[in-house]
């Protein structure tokens, strides 16, 4: 047991009945008792004795509670000097206070059932006590000074360790019944203890010497003692009380019958309404429950037909949730395949230092191009160069109406104003003004403006730029993906289902983040043509003639890398293979180190490592192909002699060549693959909030939105994309 225990605190029901009892006992009106039982208390309330002390309590239960000891530090006995009846039962008190005597007026004491080891010497001052009851203690011996209680009449010491009797009992010679346990007993012997109380004082008596008179005696002198003596006049006011109290019962009696026969009266009146409501009643039910069957069998045939029809809805759309969860199953495998072919991309041209090596050698190419010789000027095709020109100027400004004509266009639908669809219809007939320019006109105002022959030629250096177009068709390829992400996450919030979300959730934002990298490549290289640009504008003030279209001439020209690659000894197999594989930044390492199909065939994985193939699954499928092809080579003989051929060269492009075609997303399978704005509902997404990856909202709600309203993440950059036809 610990040395220091925290006392428990009473549960809210105790305490709720304390204050009740103590609001109770405190009424105008209320009776002399006091009632705190079953309040889970350690120790009386102050308040308890308080309102005994005030009220002039006469009875004072606190039975069926922890306490430890009957007068609290800051209380005092002399409080409770009315109280005539103190029960105390079943509680944990080990003694009583030592001036329990001064309770005067104390009729009936009731101990039963604590820890008590012995009473106090101060008990014996208890000259009015009639009924003290220890049973249930410890207690090993009685003081002597219970011969001091004259008026006691009961006294029940069983359950306790008592084994003797104190002889000065004899005394109390108004005690009627004496209950111990006999057998227990030594001192008066057990015999005489089971023969009941007259037998016990007897022999007591015997023991003192003095003469045994039975309690019926003593009781009258002590009732006399206690009321300080009997009058005539006394007993008359008894008996006129009583005459009293008598007359006034009769009169409530009287009372009680007439209140009796008008309860009955209105009994049998309300038994005769209560009928006739029961009839009418039942009747009633009779018509519902008619009424009832006809509805249920109504309702039940109509619960039928609904259940077989929803039954086979359910089970039709069961089936196009299952196609559709394939569906998305297979095309988030797509997707992951080519999200990751696409990362490894990405890291494979970050990792190569082979691609600075060529980037700086085209600057170095470029500076070679800014001087311009002799021969170049007598070859320069004036009319065709200018043409081309023309045809790219065209082209851009064509480009930039038509996205200039569609945002005004969508403006104007939004504020559904009729003025601006004036200004709309003005630019569209400028672009057909445009288009319908004559042509002769627009060639010979080419030749005569410097600023149209650069401007022509920034859009070509651009365009055939082959970094800012291999930037250009990833950036599109992760559009599309995002766009297709977006919609896989919408449709599977319709289905309800969270397979592979968190894969989804990862795939977008390492998109979003490899898309804000690649435009920031994109942006620096623009401003590195820009730099190139500035610096051959800077050499070219010793105002040459025809510097800006001899430039042009150059860059269509130009044959393509692999035509060159070509020309230097590299095999179009070869090529093809590292094309295939995504390798095509190792392009100019094969070429520069003159790797042929064969020598490939021989090569291992360590040997690729020191050319500078850094991936290991990269070098695994380059040999794994190589030795497929050579297989195949001598199997198919024809096939070998035909590659040994030697390619034809080129024609010298008098256009600017075309792109070749970016790398696409398989479209959706489903029907719904023409997804809505999740703001308005009604444009189609144009917007890609970074850096969460998600294409749902239209360029004008996105304007409203600081935060993504799929991810809820705030929105650090909008990138707009065009949808192509």
């Amino acid at each position: 047991m610990p040395l220091f225990s925290r006392k428990k605190k009473p549960s809210d029901d105790a305490r709720k009945r304390l204050e009740y009892q103590m609001c109770l006992a405190k009424e105008a009106g209320a009776d002399d008792t006091l009632d705190i039982s079953r309040c889970e208390l350690s120790e009386v309330p102050y308040g308890a004795f308080a309102t005994c002390k005030v009220l002039q309590k006469k009875v004072l239960i606190i039975h069926t509670n922890k306490l430890t000891s009957l007068v609290p530090k800051s209380c005092s006995l002399l409080s409770l000097t009315t109280v005539k009846v103190l029960d105390l039962h079943d509680n944990q008190l080990a003694s009583l206070p030592a001036d329990i005597g001064q309770l005067t007026a104390l009729q009936v004491l009731n101990l039963e059932r604590n820890l008590l080891k012995s009473l106090p010497q101060s008990i014996g001052d208890l000259a009015q006590l009639q009924v003290l009851n220890v049973k249930g203690n410890k207690l090993r011996e009685l003081p002597g000074s219970v011969s001091g209680l004259r008026s006691l009449r009961a006294l029940d010491v069983s359950g306790n360790v008592l084994q003797e009797l104190p002889r000065v009992l004899a005394h109390v010679r108004s005690l009627q019944t004496l209950t111990l346990d006999a057998s227990a007993m030594t001192y008066p012997p057990p015999d005489i203890c089971s023969a009941g109380t007259e037998a016990i004082q007897e022999f007591l008596c015997k023991e003192c010497g003095i003469a045994y008179y039975p309690p019926s005696q003593h009781l009258l002198p002590t009732l006399e003692s206690d009321g300080g003596g009997t009058s005539v006049d006394g007993m008359d006011r008894t008996v006129e009380k009583y005459l009293e109290e008598e007359s006034e019962w009769q009169n409530k009696f009287l009372d009680y019958e007439k209140r009796k026969e008008r309860k009955m009266q209105e009994k049998l009146d309300f038994e005769q309404r209560l009928s006739m409501e029961q009839r009418e009643q039942a009747l009633l039910v009779q018509q519902l429950n008619s009424h009832k069957d006809e509805m249920l069998q109504t309702v039940r045939e109509e619960q039928q037909r609904l259940e077989q029809g929803l039954s086979k809805h359910q089970r039709c759309l069961e089936e196009e949730k299952l196609k559709l969860l394939q569906q998305l199953k297979d095309t988030e495998q797509g997707i992951a395949s080519r999200i990751q072919k696409l990362l490894e991309d990405n890291q494979r041209q970050k990792q190569s230092s082979d691609i600075l090596k060529s980037l700086e050698n085209e600057r170095i190419r470029m500076e070679q191009l800014m001087a311009i010789t002799q021969e170049e000027t007598e070859q320069l095709h004036r009319r065709e160069v200018a043409s081309a020109m023309q045809q790219m100027l065209a082209e851009t400004y064509k480009n930039k109406l038509l996205q200039m004509t569609s945002e005004s266009r969508r403006q104007d639908l939004l504020s559904q104003a009729c003025s601006s669809l004036a200004e709309t219809d003005q630019k569209f007939q400028q672009i057909l003004a445009w288009q319908q320019l004559d042509q002769s006109k627009a060639v010979s105002q080419i030749l005569q403006q410097t600023e149209m022959q650069k401007t022509a030629f920034e859009a070509l250096q651009v365009k055939k730029d082959l970094m800012h177009r291999q930037i250009r068709n990833q950036i599109k390829l992760i559009e599309t993906e995002l766009l297709q992400l977006t919609q896989l996450e919408l449709k599977r919030q319709e289905l309800d289902t969270e397979t592979l979300q968190e894969m989804v959730t990862e795939q977008q934002r390492a998109l979003g983040c490899l898309l804000q990298q690649l435009l920031k490549e994109k942006k620096q290289r623009e401003e590195e043509l820009q730099q190139i640009l500035l610096e051959m504008e800077a050499k070219s003030e010793t105002k040459q003639e025809n510097y800006w279209l001899i430039q042009y001439q150059r860059l269509l020209n130009q044959k393509p890398l692999s035509l060159k690659l070509q020309e230097k000894g590299l095999e179009q197999q070869l090529v093809t293979l590292l094309l295939e594989l995504s390798a095509d930044q190792y392009v100019p390492v094969f070429a520069y180190h003159r790797i042929s199909l064969e020598m490939l065939g021989t090569m291992s994985a360590s040997d690729l490592e020191k050319l500078g193939v850094t991936e290991a699954g990269l070098r695994r499928a380059i040999l794994r192909r190589a030795q497929e092809i050579l297989a195949a080579a001598t199997t198919i003989p024809e096939l070998q002699r035909a590659e040994d051929k030697e390619v034809p060269a080129a024609p010298e492009p008098s256009a600017p060549l075309e792109e070749p075609p970016s790398p696409r997303a398989p479209q959706l399978q489903w029907d719904e693959r023409r997804s809505e704005c999740v703001v308005c509902m009604e444009q189609e997404p144009q917007m890609i909030f970074l850096p969460c990856g998600h294409v749902c909202c239209c360029p004008g709600c996105c304007e409203r939105l600081h935060s993504c309203p799929l991810c809820r993440q705030d929105v650090t950059q909008r990138i707009r994309i065009f949808h192509s036809a």
